[in-house]
């Protein structure tokens, strides 16, 4: 059997509707409270546990195959709420719009000089995008983007010609998704100390969005099953049918 923390095991003993499907609201009010909960006790050395702003997240087991193509989802939500934090972007980009692209708000802009870099090993940043005239050069840094979920792609929204607005919106909280091999999408929708009402719109937000690009070929029940915890805390099982 896993090893269940001394706060885990609190949260479910408190808990009281873990085992069954709940109202957003209510599935909402319960991850609140299990994050606002401590376990009362210090690490061995007695220095005292920190208490940090957890991120609430909803995974969605979709009635997808991953396996097909035409039953792959894979985008960018601008969530109406936020995520309560800025998001750190670089922007690949010819030499004439670094100046725009840092105004806009990206940490770093630049063409030959920001390809290297990354290919040197530096990847401290959430998301980069690209203008098109520049994925010739920014397509070599797939095998090290790639599998950090960090490659600019057209169809994500992170290679456009409108660099400007890309920027500001992916620094606000607009967010990249694709289905991991399960067909589940994973997505924050914001802090455990966001109001109730700003979560649940946030949360909606992201069902309908998922419900709206249902893939033609999927067949049977899409949502199948929808999940909410925080960074630490168990999950709770939502009624979205």
């Amino acid at each position: 059997m896993a090893h269940r923390s001394v706060l885990y095991r609190k949260q479910l003993e408190t808990g009281g509707t873990r085992g069954d499907r709940v109202s957003i609201d209510e599935g909402i009010t319960l991850v609140k409270k299990w994050a606002s909960m401590k376990a009362d006790r210090s690490y061995k050395n007695g220095k005292k546990r920190k208490s940090t702003d957890q991120t609430v997240e909803i995974v969605l087991h979709l009635g997808i195959d991953p396996k097909h193509a035409d039953q792959m989802l894979r985008g960018a939500i601008s969530l109406p709420k936020g995520l309560g934090k800025d998001r750190m972007v670089v922007a690949f980009v010819p030499d004439n719009m670094v100046d725009a692209a840092k105004t806009a708000g990206a940490k770093e802009a630049g063409g030959d000089e920001l390809v290297e870099k990354v290919q040197k090993g530096w990847t401290d940043f959430d998301v980069a995008v690209a203008h098109p005239s520049m994925m010739g050069k920014v397509g070599k840094l797939g095998r090290i983007l790639g599998p950090q979920g960090k490659m600019p792609t057209p169809k994500a929204g992170t290679v456009t010609p409108e660099i400007e607005t890309a920027i500001k919106e992916f620094a606000a909280g607009r967010l990249e998704f694709r289905n991991d091999d399960g067909g589940n999408i994973h997505l924050p929708v914001g802090k455990a100390n966001f109001a109730e009402a700003d979560l649940k719109e946030n949360i909606e937000a992201v069902i309908e969005h998922m419900v709206r690009i249902r893939p033609a070929a999927a067949k049977g029940q899409y949502i199948r099953k929808a999940c909410l915890c925080a960074t630490r805390t168990p999950a709770v099982e939502l009624d979205v049918a």
